[in-house]
This record gives C-alpha cells, sequence and structure tokens, in this order.
C-alpha cells in the first residue's frame, strides 16, 4: 500500500524496544508524536464516559469543579495528565503530578472498582479511538506499553486488583460499564456543562460541537448522560471526515519531527502558568 516515505520509521522503532521496560517511551511515541489528536479525543471520552457510573457521577457533580469551573477543571485533568506522559511516572514532575492525583483523590469516598474503572478509560477509550479513527490501528507494543503505563500509575495511586493483561483488564472493563451505566440527573448536568471541551480539544470542531457531540458517544453512554440519538446523516458525515483524515495523515501528511508538547504544556486558563503541586480542589466543594 502506497504511503508518505518515512510515515512508519516510528512504529518500526517502537516495535524494535522492548514494550515493558521502553513502556514510557513507547506510550510517548504514541500519544505525542503517532496519535496527538486521537489520544486527546480519546482521554476526553474517558472523562465523558465516568459520568455514565451513578457513584462516580454522584463525587463529580458534589465537588463543583465539573459543573462550575469546567475550564479549570479540564486544564487540571490535562496538565496532570500529560505531565505524566510526556515526563513519565519516574521524573520528579511525574513524581509531584502523581502525588497530587492521590491528594486530590483523598479527599473524596470512592471504591477500589471505581478506581479500577476510571484507570480502565484512560486506556481502552483511546486505544478504541485510534483503532477506529487513526491512521492506522496501534500495535502490541503500544497496547503492552499503555497497559503498564497505567497499571503503574495506578500502583501507585494504591489502587488494588488491577488487571495485568489487556484482555483481562477489557473484560473487567466492559463488565462494569454493563453492569453500572445508568442515567442519572447527575450525569445530565455533568453532560451539559463539558460539552464545550470538545471545540477545546479540536479547533475545527469548535463550531460544531454542540452537535457532533451526539455522534461521538455510543447508544448506553447516551443513554447515561440524557444525550439524544444522532441523525444518521450527522454520523455517516463524522465518520468520512474522520475516515478522510486517517487516509491524508496514512499516505499523504509529513509524519510528525516535533511532539505536541514540545512548547511545553500550557493552558488557558493558567496564562501566567501554575503549581503543578497546587492543582485541583483543596476540598469538597459547595454547588450552591
Amino acid at each position: 500500500m502506497l504511503h508518505r516515505r518515512g510515515r512508519y520509521d516510528r512504529l518500526a522503532d517502537i516495535r524494535r524496544r522492548d514494550p515493558v521496560a521502553d513502556y514510557h517511551v513507547i506510550y510517548q511515541a504514541t500519544a505525542l508524536y503517532e496519535f496527538p489528536f486521537d489520544t486527546r479525543m480519546g482521554l476526553l471520552l474517558a472523562f465523558w464516559r465516568t459520568f455514565a457510573v451513578p457513584s462516580i457521577a454522584e463525587v463529580l457533580a458534589k465537588t463543583g469543579e465539573t459543573i462550575h469551573r469546567t475550564d479549570r477543571r479540564a486544564d487540571d485533568t490535562g496538565i496532570l495528565m500529560y505531565t505524566l506522559i510526556k515526563y513519565g511516572l519516574d521524573h520528579p514532575y511525574g513524581r509531584t503530578a502523581t502525588r497530587r492525583l492521590n491528594q486530590i483523590h483523598r479527599l473524596f469516598t470512592i471504591s477500589n472498582d471505581d478506581y479500577r474503572y476510571v484507570l480502565g478509560t484512560f486506556l481502552f477509550a483511546p486505544a478504541r479511538w485510534i483503532d477506529q479513527h487513526g491512521w492506522r490501528p496501534l500495535c502490541c507494543h503500544e497496547r503492552a506499553a499503555m497497559l503498564t503505563f497505567y497499571t503503574t500509575l495506578g500502583r501507585r495511586m494504591n489502587i488494588t486488583d488491577i488487571p495485568t493483561t489487556w484482555d483481562a483488564y477489557e473484560t473487567f472493563y466492559d463488565t462494569y460499564e454493563a453492569q453500572r451505566f445508568a442515567y442519572t440527573p447527575a450525569a445530565a448536568q455533568l453532560m451539559a456543562a463539558t460539552e464545550g471541551l470538545l471545540g477545546a480539544s479540536s479547533r475545527a470542531l469548535t463550531p460544531l460541537s454542540g452537535g457532533i457531540i451526539r455522534t461521538l458517544l455510543d447508544p448506553p453512554l447516551r443513554h447515561s448522560t440524557g444525550v439524544a440519538a444522532p441523525p444518521r446523516w450527522a454520523r455517516a458525515l463524522l465518520t468520512a471526515a474522520l475516515g478522510g483524515r486517517a487516509a491524508w495523515l496514512r499516505h499523504g501528511a509529513r509524519p510528525r519531527s516535533r511532539g505536541w508538547l514540545d512548547e511545553g504544556i500550557t493552558a488557558k486558563t493558567y496564562p501566567d502558568g501554575y503549581d503543578l503541586a497546587a492543582l485541583g480542589p483543596s476540598g469538597p466543594q459547595r454547588t450552591g
């Protein structure tokens, strides 16, 4: 199959590496060079999927952060997650981000199963998006590296009984959703408050974010968050647009020579910079 020269060079390098020992190098290449847009979209979908679990939606709604300080909440999460992806779990910045995640989550009562599920959303939502809409599917080394990254992070967050293989974790993840997804007013409120984040993930989608969001959500997620089904033409249009983008990247676009975050991790709600150790809420907030 014809493709742009050099398009698969980074994949060849990934396949030469040890997917466990080199898990951060591989995941960094996947998320910041091979699939930066797709990873952002997958992480946004991961965020939305948590709304469909009543116990998680209740915690998110009670903090008030997602509903009343939506942009700041999204920026805090994005900065912390991309700090881990860019620098790695063992880098001083990565350790600070992990410590801050632990401090934030200790403020709330969250079950270990809910923690395992949320961790799984960061793994499976981006992976499934890439496999469906990326310019190529993930390779086995990339899956192994992503699994190692997130299970290592999970252990450092004191999450227990994390499945150790992709298939086992995916089975837990899908079973959890089938058993736990349910509509709640909190879920609908959270989704309504965060629809604008789609535009923040992609400037090209900003004018259409309100309509496109319905085409991105599968039926169980739509039902659980009170989102109406999209018209068939909208789904077909988005599928065609994403398919065309994937074909262009595969056959015509230059391979990335610079990573998406080479200029640093910035956020619009922190125009003067931020203190990584102070991101996020300091405690449960009143909602009114």
